[in-house]
């Protein structure tokens, strides 16, 4: 029985890597890291807390007891109090010097900042991998012709490959952002009630250097380069707001990616992976819906709209501390992690198991070939002598003449047979051939391609081998 709403980011489309870096068991265990580096710290700094006590507290960071933190909280209210009274439980000698001079926001911020490190680390594979994956893709398909569109409307060919490198540069300017994001995140570290950790220089006798260094050794165990210089109770909101920045883009990326291979697939160019018992519809059993695409642009939607929650949380904090952001960020920036993780889950198994249908591609680009060869064949036929007004007129009408005849009697595209049988061109049928034949249509595409997964794509690919190959599962 399953009697209670469960989030389907957790039970549908996130992986088992991110559900856990979002875990409770990470995020308490974190909290008692938290504590033990505290204590450690302030020992290092001359503080009397004993090597006993470390030990004691090191000893219980996994054994949580969850049933009775709950107890705690129901009289007190208060999660990081509730949990820390189960802790000092555990550890009766360390208990006067657990969360000695801190405030709630040192476990709960800077757990969070802990937290999203690692899942912007989890992101990033991900993200190298999708690159790898379309690097692939691009240099496979970059010499397969395909028509290109503006406003979805036929306009010149391009290659598969070309097109794909449009996907991929979005993504280049993702992970640009991502590591922008990474460098500069910070630690709150242990500034007390205000920001201006008061509470640590009472315990060091009015030692401000020694409160200062408390901070950045607090950092280096927690593996950050320091701690922000300035913060009130809370490290600054627009920090969420710059990391859920990052994700929101990727969303955007893979939201594009996913509109594109939705119309590919209705032009039946390309076909997503479907396996062999997939049902694409209850009703129609011939059909291949683009479901994994779907699902992209559907979890991009929702991380793009969910950008709005730090922004309204930034701009409204009072002063050094207020409330209003605890609950809207328990929900904002775990859920955001979650649906980018699926999305580009789903976005690198579409690119590795997505097929390329050529034939249909050149059957597309056939059907709309000859309106693009006529400039071509105008400038063919003035170098043979004739006029160039005359004929751009006479190209004109016969275009038009044959878009009526396609769109009002489905008949094909016969333009050049057309302007072939109009004496004013001189041309011949195996001229027109020859026209046709021009590889120029494409223009640099293929070149285009070679040069920027060589000059551009290659050198990230290489700085990051280790981070190529991330294995991602699909679950529906």
């Amino acid at each position: 029985m399953q009697e209670f709403y469960e989030n389907p980011l957790n039970t549908r489309y996130a992986s088992e890597e991110m559900r856990r870096i979002f875990s409770a068991d990470k995020k308490f265990s974190t909290w008692r890291k938290l504590w033990v580096a505290l204590a450690e710290s302030e020992k290092e700094l001359g503080l009397d807390i004993t090597d006993a006590q470390i030990n004691e507290m090191k000893a219980h960071l996994y054994d949580i007891d969850y049933e009775k933190a709950a107890k705690y909280e129901k009289d007190l209210r208060h999660d990081v109090m509730a949990h820390l009274k189960a802790y000092c439980d555990l550890c009766p000698t360390a208990k006067p010097i657990v969360h000695l001079g801190a405030t709630s926001c040192y476990v709960g911020d800077n757990t969070d900042l802990i937290v999203m490190k690692e899942g912007l680390l989890r992101i990033r594979k991900l993200l190298l991998t999708c690159i790898k994956s379309l690097y692939d893709f691009a240099e496979r398909n970059k010499s397969v012709q395909t028509l290109a569109y503006t406003h979805f409307q036929a306009a010149q060919p391009t290659t598969v490959g070309k097109r794909a490198t449009l996907w991929l540069q979005d993504l280049l300017f993702d992970l640009e952002n991502l590591d922008h994001e990474l460098g500069e995140l910070r630690l709150l570290g242990c500034k007390g009630t205000t920001g201006t950790a008061a509470s640590f220089l009472t315990l060091f006798e009015g030692d401000a250097e020694k409160a200062k260094r408390l901070d950045q050794k607090i950092a280096e165990k927690m593996g950050f380069p320091g701690t922000y210089a300035v913060s009130g109770q809370t490290y600054s909101r627009k920090v969420d707001f710059f990391i859920l920045s990052v994700l929101a883009g990727i969303a955007q990326s893979a939201s594009k990616f996913s509109s594109d291979i939705r119309l590919l697939s209705h032009l039946k160019e390309f076909d997503e992976p479907f396996e062999s018992g997939q049902v694409g519809s209850s009703a129609m059993a011939y059909k291949r819906n683009p479901m994994r695409s779907e699902r992209i642009a559907s979890l991009s939607r929702y991380v793009m709209a969910d950008l709005i929650n730090p922004a309204f949380t930034a701009a409204s904090q009072w002063f050094e501390r207020t409330l209003d952001d605890s609950a809207n960020r328990r929900i904002s920036l775990p859920e955001a992690f979650l649906a980018v993780d699926a999305i580009l889950s789903l976005y690198i198994n579409v690119v590795q198991g997505g097929t390329v249908y050529p034939k249909v591609a050149e059957k597309h680009l056939k059907e709309e070939l000859p309106f693009m060869a006529t400039e071509n064949i105008l400038m063919y036929c003035v170098e043979k002598g004739g006029d160039r007004q005359l004929l751009h007129e006479a190209i004109r009408k016969h275009s038009v003449q044959t878009a009526k005849e396609i769109k009002l009697e489905g008949k094909d595209n016969d333009v050049l047979g057309k302007i072939i049988a109009d004496p004013a061109f001189g041309l011949t049928k195996e001229e027109a051939e020859k026209v046709l034949s021009d590889n120029s249509f494409i223009g640099c595409a293929e070149t285009q391609t070679d040069d920027f997964l060589k000059n551009v794509v290659l050198p990230v690919l290489e700085k990051n081998t280790g981070d190529l190959n991330e294995k991602v599962g699909i679950k529906v």
